[in-house]
């Protein structure tokens, strides 16, 4: 090794190199750890940014534009985790907006989502980040919430198999961080409500999906705003150490989630809370006198302080080198993935024939007139203003594209809600396309005025400093309008069920496009139009990607990751302003097949432009084969379901998501898939024992087909 070599060796880095030999990341750790000064040691268990620095800075010149530092320690090269949001895209710099992670868990593609990770990390890193904080898989208990559109469905095997799909590809290049645990699924009463909750639906709901990340080795977890069972899920003893570490065995740092993650400093390190996000606050404030006080102790300090540093050794000791520069930024390669993913996403729930004929696709060397209506049409629209906003450097709406894939056509944009102009453009076009849906305006994450001036929140903050921008306080009070929070209503807004309705009437060959993260209501109007697709929020390439699936140019193949009811209703009780509230395990499918009523679209739901046969099924405990067949002219992709229930016991006949597996078939012709099995997804949590019991193979009756319910679904009985 050169003498300038040596020289820029850090200790840090010779601790990475010896967990590349084998060395164990917690004894190296352990031995940096004591090299470090007493405010050294501190400094790892929070931010480096001093709180009103950062604070004012995120407010007025934008959220995680760059990295956010925590952790570092330059004398010994220690890197700490470096901070970058997701999980739509790298959120620092110019990144490529995927669709929202609720798309991506329409294409059931744990390879494409690994894929999604790879670029994401490479980004992160691109940027200067080792940290990505967008692993969200929290479960979707009701259509309402308002950050719907950050998770991948309301299934737990499903969750977490997504989920450890996009660690997988994340963390070849930076640590992962799963959120936000747990029992997150309200908005805009995120910082005020405590959700009561039983053992046994805790574990076997709420908490698989996390675990099958801890599993994959996720680098962190984030804990949520809420208040679990009366106390802070940021300082909730019960789920930060109790479950983490004595029940899963899990090794990883726990982090708080932004400034009001917890409530108090020494509560939550010794809960095993490792790090306070995103700045120096409440433990930069309290925790000397709390550790000085027996409040807390120092022996906690090192727990989480090795922790901090084993994790970045682990990471900087696997993770892939190489260049990482902004050319990476969105690249071409990028863009294609995001194009696949927003095209592998979006799902047809509707396609009936008008002159013999189903309406789509719709082929351009035939149609010669579009009517393109809505005021989302011109709309990039890629979902929230909130924490997971990619600012991408460019954005394909749905006019762009439908106008690109249709050169030889006359376009007429009616952008107004204006139901009579509607029916007008449409009365003149060969076909007529409706973008509706939302916006965030409607739905998204929700941080506004009443937030920044809670007396309760506030008082969470440190004193201002001395010389402290004279706008602080208007900043403050301003802060997060146009965030959406919990939706309103689970309907498109009246006004575009009027267009709609005004539309069809005017021209029977009508397409409604919807954009939404979650299950819309479509009883007012659905029977009456011929054809439905969900396009999401579709990420960067999302209008040129609905215009591929338009023309056929891809096949719809992406499957609803939960099930739209055709009532309010048939879905658990919600309210967006609670204070307190009780989960059980009744929500999605599992509610509509416990209440008797069949869904307007039931789980797993989705059509193609060609048609599928599953037979020659075969199972084990842990596995399913079968043949799909494409018996269309089209070549397509399906996606292969098994759903599971157990035949005895508490809950017998409760299906649950056990396996899935998407496929690609030529026109005419066969593949024989392999589909894995979990029957963790119909284990059952014993409280004698204290873990979820795997059911009997004997007990388990599998049903293998296109959706929940498939009435052309093979049934098979284990054992």
């Amino acid at each position: 090794m050169s003498t300038d070599a040596q020289a820029t060796t850090t200790a840090f880095d010779a601790a990475v190199t010896a967990v590349r030999a084998g060395a164990d990341p917690a004894a190296e750790a352990t031995r940096l750890f004591e090299q470090l000064t007493t405010d050294e040691r501190l400094g790892l268990l929070d931010g480096d940014w001093q709180f009103w620095d950062g604070f004012l800075a995120m407010l007025t010149g934008g959220y995680n534009t760059v990295p956010i530092p925590h952790a570092a320690v330059e004398r010994l090269g220690v890197p700490g985790t470096q901070f970058v949001d997701g999980p739509r895209g790298c959120v620092s710099g110019n990144g490529t907006a995927f669709p929202v992670s609720m798309a991506r868990g329409a294409t059931w593609d744990v390879e494409l989502e690994e894929r999604i990770g790879a670029v994401i990390g490479r980004e992160v890193r691109a940027v200067g980040g080792n940290f990505f904080g967008g692993v969200c898989i929290n479960l979707l208990r009701h259509p309402a919430w308002g950050r719907a559109q950050e998770t991948y469905g309301d299934d737990p095997h499903h969750l977490g198999e997504m989920g450890a799909a996009l660690v997988r590809g994340t963390q070849r290049y930076v640590m992962a961080c799963a959120k936000h645990y747990a029992l997150n699924s309200m908005e805009n009463a995120r910082f005020t409500v405590d959700v009561t909750i039983d053992d046994e639906t805790l574990h076997d709901v709420y908490l698989p999906h996390f675990k099958r990340t801890v599993d994959e080795g996720v680098a962190a977890i984030m804990s949520a705003y809420n208040s679990v069972n009366g106390e802070w899920a940021g300082q909730n003893r019960y789920l930060l150490t109790d479950v983490l570490r004595d029940q899963w065995g899990w090794d990883g740092i726990t982090v708080s989630d932004f400034i009001w993650g917890l409530r108090d400093a020494g509560a939550s390190l010794e809960a095993g809370l490792d790090l306070e996000e995103p700045f120096t606050q409440q433990r930069g404030r309290h925790l000397r006198e709390q550790l000085e006080s027996g409040e807390a102790s120092w022996d906690s300090v090192q727990r989480s302080g090795v922790r901090m540093i084993a994790a970045m050794l682990r990471s900087y000791a696997a993770r892939t080198d190489g260049e990482f520069t902004p050319a990476l930024m969105a690249d071409d390669e990028a863009r294609a993935l995001a194009r696949e993913a927003a095209t592998r996403a979006m799902v047809l729930l509707r396609n009936e024939p008008v002159d013999g004929a189903p309406v789509l696709p719709l082929d351009p060397a035939t149609v010669t007139s579009i009517a393109v209506i809505g005021r989302l049409a011109t709309a990039g629209n890629m979902g929230d203003h909130g924490s997971s906003d990619v600012r991408a450097p460019s954005s394909s709406t749905p006019l762009a594209g439908i106008t690109a894939a249709f050169p030889g056509a006359r376009i007429t944009l009616v952008e107004d809600d204006d139901p009579a102009a509607a029916a007008a453009a449409a009365a003149d076009a060969d076909v007529a396309i409706v973008v509706a849906g939302f916006d965030a305006e409607d739905e998204g994450e929700y941080v506004g005025p009443d937030t920044m001036t809670d007396p309760v929140l506030v008082a969470l903050y440190p004193p201002r400093p001395d010389g402290a921008q004279a706008t602080g306080d208007e900043v403050v009070m301003t802060a997060g309008e146009g965030f959406g929070g919990d939706r309103s209503s689970l309907r498109l807004r009246p006004v575009d069920e009027e267009v709609i309705a005004a539309t069809v009437a005017a021209n029977p060959r009508t397409v409604v496009a919807m954009v939404a993260a979650g299950p819309v209501l479509t009883e007012g109007w659905r029977e009456q139009v011929p054809a439905v697709l969900l396009m999401w929020y579709a990420g960067m390439e999302g209008g040129v990607a609905l215009a591929d699936v338009l023309t056929g140019a891809a096949d719809p193949s992406g499957r609803l990751p939960f099930s739209v009811p055709t009532s309010e209703e048939h879905l658990p009780f919600f309210d967006r302003d609670a204070t307190a509230i009780t989960y059980d395990r009744w929500h999605g499918q599992r509610l509509l097949d416990r209440l008797g009523v069949e869904a307007a679209h039931p789980h797993g739901f989705g059509l193609s432009y060609t048609s599928f046969t599953i037979g020659d099924v075969t199972a084990t405990g842990d596995r399913v084969t079968a043949t799909v067949t494409n018996t269309g002219d089209r070549d397509g992709r399906h996606v292969v379901q098994v759903y599971g229930r157990t035949l005895t016991g508490g809950y017998a006949g409760e299906r649950a998501v056990v396996g899935f597996a998407p496929v690609a078939v030529p026109a005419g012709g066969s593949v024989t898939v392999e589909v894995p099995v979990s029957l963790l997804a119909l284990a059952r949590w014993d409280a004698d024992r204290r873990e979820r019991v795997l059911p009997e193979v004997t007990d388990v009756e599998l049903e293998v087909g296109a959706h929940a319910h498939d009435p052309q679904a093979t049934v098979v009985r284990l054992g």
